[in-house]
């Protein structure tokens, strides 16, 4: 999912710098100054495009294909807006301090809308994490709340919408996130999208599936990268994306084969006890002794036990 929201975050951009008129390498790659919007935006921030591109998914003239790593596409409903198009209101994104990260976020710092609700979700969650007794990226991630101090969900299926909230998830952290959204929203008067669409699609791609399925069957796990054509790394970003959702896969068969148990178990506790998962931060306490792809397979056995 963090690869995803990268992925995301890299189309926005692109299509910002087109509208702005900006000649990147990337632009000039596609030959994207040839479009006949190039420019067309130029005169406003790019916060102010963020903002109409971000309302533009809300409001379902856009889509992100999921299969595609969020390649955005015009909907059906985008089309119809684009023949006779309609003010609409935006929130530009505010300028206010990062905040310290907890997860393994690959980007930059938070990109929420709302920093009074994203640091109270925050709070939610490190409430929720001593109360479980886990640590408090098992709960949601930071991309994950800073999602929700965006869109604003305020029902279990509307959650689902967010990136890194599986059904699993939602149904068993949801209903206090949920509760204080739908607070915070009245309590401030913040005016939701109307039409806010429950999409399914979610992380089911095919090759998501295929993993799981494969997994099921115990497969090894170099066997199904090799299998799908793609790097055992790779792999590990989709198995990655799957367990933070909210599905529980058990890799069991394929840790026990690679990996000495009295090893596995250091990385587990390790992440037991640590207030943040993420990886370069895991190597430098556990030590040369261990590799890269230890690591995150055991973080991958620690989410989906102790998260789903």
């Amino acid at each position: 999912m963090l690869l995803f929201l990268a992925k995301l975050n890299d189309i926005v951009n692109n299509i910002i710098d087109i509208i702005q008129g900006k000649e990147t390498s990337e632009v000039q790659a596609h030959l994207h100054e040839d479009l006949e919007v190039f420019g067309s935006g130029m005169g406003e921030e790019d916060k102010t495009w963020n903002a109409v591109i971000r309302q533009a998914l809300i409001a379902g003239y856009l889509s992100k294909d999921v299969e595609n790593y969020g390649l955005l596409k015009v909907t059906e409903e985008g089309h119809k807006f684009l023949k006779k198009p309609k003010s609409f209101k935006i929130t530009e994104d505010n300028d206010f301090e990062e905040v310290e990260e907890e997860t393994p976020a690959r980007g930059g710092g938070s990109c929420a809308v709302d920093p009074a609700l994203y640091s109270m979700l925050k709070d939610l969650r490190k409430k929720l994490s001593k109360k479980l007794e886990v640590p408090p990226y098992v709960i949601f991630q930071d991309p994950s709340l800073e999602a929700m101090a965006t869109i604003y969900p305020v029902t279990l299926d509307e959650l689902q919408n967010i990136p890194g909230v599986g059904a699993g998830k939602a149904k068993r952290y949801g209903e206090e996130f949920c509760k204080l959204i739908k607070r915070h929203c009245e309590e401030n008067e913040i005016e939701r999208p109307e039409d806010l669409r429950v999409r399914t699609v979610a992380n089911k791609s095919k090759l998501k599936v295929a993993i799981i399925q494969a997994i099921d069957r115990k497969v090894a796990l170099d066997d199904i990268a090799l299998s799908k054509g793609i790097e055992f790394g790779e792999l590990l970003d989709e198995v990655e994306a799957i367990v933070y959702s909210g599905t529980k896969l058990n890799i069991d068969y394929f840790l026990d084969e690679i990996m000495d148990e009295d090893h596995m178990l250091d990385i587990y506790d390790y992440f037991k006890e640590s207030t943040t998962d993420k990886i370069d931060d895991a190597l430098d306490e556990l030590g040369d002794e261990f590799t890269e792809e230890e690591v995150r397979l055991v973080r991958i056995k620690f989410i989906s036990e102790m998260a789903n």
